[in-house]
C-alpha cells in the first residue's frame, strides 16, 4: 500500500505544539557545531525559513539554541532549511560591504528522490512510496555509504529521511566541509554514474571505450547484483511489459541478439522479467561479441540499481537543504535519521507523523511536568526518541573528533 500523494497539511497548532515541545533544538546545534558552546560553525550558519502562505526568509542566523527556539516559535514556518556557514553573521547582510559576505563552509550533501525512478518502479508512480519502492532507495544507500568511506575516507555520514519519498546525506568531516565549488563537482561527477534525460535510453557511460570498469564500481556490482535479482527482476518485475522490456533492448549492442529477444518475447507475452534475463544471459554466453555484452550487463545492472543524484544539490556550498526533524508539509510526516545498517528495514509509511506525536503526548498527560515549566523529557515519551538518540550519537562523534584534534594541537606545543 503506497503512501496517499497529498494529505491534510499539519495545522499552524499542531506545528507549534511541536516546535514548542519535541523539536530537538539542542541537538541539531551541537551537530552543526561540533561543539557544546555555540561558534561561528553554528553563529555564522544560514537559516532559511518557509512561512505559511509560502512566504521565504533567507539569511536567519543565531547566537544561541535559545535565541533559534524562540524564533522558530514566534515564525511558526511550515519547514525551515539549512545553508552554509558565511565569513559573516548572515542576518547581518546588509551591513557588509562588498564581497565580505561569502560562504566558507558547508556539509557536503547529497539529495536522491523517488522521482528519478519514476521509469523503472512498477509499484507506486509520482509523490507515491511504500516499502517495495524503498528498496530503490535502500540501494542507494548502502553503495554509497560504503564507496563514500571506502573511498574519500570520510566517516561522519548523517542519513535523513525526506518525509516524503527520498533520503538526503550530510557529511560533516571537516575535509568535507572545507571543499570548494569545484572540488564538489569533482566528487559529484565521480559518483554519479546514472546520468541524462528522461529520453535518453543508455545512462551509464562509466567505461572508456572498451575498457572494464573502475574499480570502484567493480566492487559495487555484488551488491547491486542482489538488488537487481530481488528488487528489478522479482519484486518490480521491470521487464514483464512490454515498455519494459523494450527499454531493455535498447541498452544490448549487438542488434542479432536484440532481434532475436524481440520474436521470442513479442511472441510469449507471460515470460517473467527473471526469464528474460535468463534469455539474456543464454545469448550471452553464445555471442562471438560476448565481452561487449558482458559490458552491456553490468551496465544495465548499473542503470536500474545504481543511486539516481540530484547532482546540483551537492555542487554549490551556498545550496539549501531541509533541516533534519522538519515536518513534511504534504505528508506530516517527520524527517528523521536513518541508519544505514537497518536501511533495508526502514518503512517510510511507518515513520511518525506530527499528529501521531502529539496524540503520544497526549496520552501521557499524567506524566506532564506542571503548567508553565520547560518540557525537557517530551520527546523521550514518544516515537521521536531513537531518532534523536540517533542523531545525539552522530553529534557526539564529531565532538570527539574535535576534542582529539584540540588535544593533539596542544601537545605539540
Amino acid at each position: 500500500m503506497a503512501i496517499a500523494k497529498d494529505q491534510e497539511a499539519p495545522s499552524p497548532e499542531l506545528m507549534l505544539a511541536f516546535y514548542r515541545r519535541l523539536y530537538p533544538f539542542k541537538s541539531i546545534m551541537n551537530w552543526l557545531n561540533h561543539e557544546h558552546v555555540p561558534t561561528k560553525l553554528y553563529t555564522h550558519r544560514e537559516f532559511a525559513f518557509t512561512l505559511q502562505g509560502d512566504v521565504y526568509l533567507r539569511y536567519n542566523s543565531f547566537n544561541t539554541v535559545e535565541d533559534f527556539k524562540k524564533q522558530v516559535c514566534t515564525l511558526n514556518p511550515t519547514r525551515f532549511e539549512i545553508g552554509p556557514v558565511y565569513s559573516a553573521r548572515p542576518r547581518d547582510k546588509k551591513t557588509i560591504r562588498p564581497g565580505g559576505f561569502m560562504p566558507l563552509l558547508r556539509e557536503l550533501v547529497f539529495d536522491i528522490d523517488m522521482t528519478d525512478y519514476d521509469s523503472i518502479r512498477t509499484c507506486c508512480s509520482d509523490a507515491g512510496i511504500c516499502k517495495r519502492c524503498w528498496a530503490f532507495i535502500a540501494a542507494a544507500v548502502k553503495v554509497m555509504d560504503s564507496s563514500i568511506r571506502d573511498q574519500f575516507g570520510y566517516q561522519h555520514l548523517l542519513w535523513v529521511y525526506s518525509g516524503r519519498r527520498g533520503i538526503h546525506l550530510w557529511i560533516s568531516d571537516k575535509e568535507a566541509m572545507e571543499l570548494t565549488d569545484e572540488q564538489r563537482k569533482a566528487i559529484v561527477s565521480w559518483i554519479a554514474v546514472v546520468t541524462g534525460g528522461k529520453d535518453s535510453h543508455k545512462k551509464v557511460n562509466a567505461r572508456l571505450g572498451s575498457r572494464p570498469l573502475p574499480p570502484s564500481l567493480k566492487t559495487a556490482l555484488e551488491p547491486l547484483a542482489h538488488y537487481f535479482g530481488d528488487l528489478i527482476l522479482t519484486d518490480q518485475d521491470c521487464f514483464a511489459s512490454e515498455e519494459g522490456w523494450q527499454a531493455l533492448l535498447h541498452l544490448i549492442p549487438d542488434q542479432s541478439v536484440v532481434q532475436k529477444l524481440q520474436d521470442k518475447w513479442s511472441s510469449d507475452s507471460g515470460r517473467s522479467s527473471a526469464q528474460k534475463w535468463q534469455d539474456f544471459k543464454r545469448e550471452v554466453k553464445g555471442s562471438s561479441q560476448r565481452p561487449a555484452l558482458q559490458a552491456a550487463m553490468e551496465d544495465i545492472i548499473l542503470q536500474y540499481t545504481y543511486p539516481r543524484l540530484d547532482a546540483e544539490v551537492s555542487k554549490h556550498r551556498n545550496h539549501l537543504l531541509k533541516a533534519p526533524f522538519c515536518v513534511h508539509p504534504k505528508t506530516g510526516r517527520i524527517c528523521v535519521p536513518v541508519d544505514p545498517d537497518q536501511v533495508d528495514d526502514f518503512d517510510p509509511e511507518e515513520v511518525p507523523t506530527v499528529g501521531q506525536l502529539l496524540k503520544e503526548l497526549d496520552e501521557t498527560m499524567a506524566q506532564d511536568s506542571p503548567e508553565g515549566e520547560e518540557h525537557h523529557s517530551d520527546s523521550d515519551r514518544t516515537s521521536l526518541k531513537p531518532y534523536i538518540e540517533m542523531l545525539d550519537r552522530h553529534a557526539m562523534a564529531l565532538m570527539d573528533e574535535v576534542r582529539r584534534i584540540k588535544r593533539d594541537a596542544d601537545m605539540t606545543w
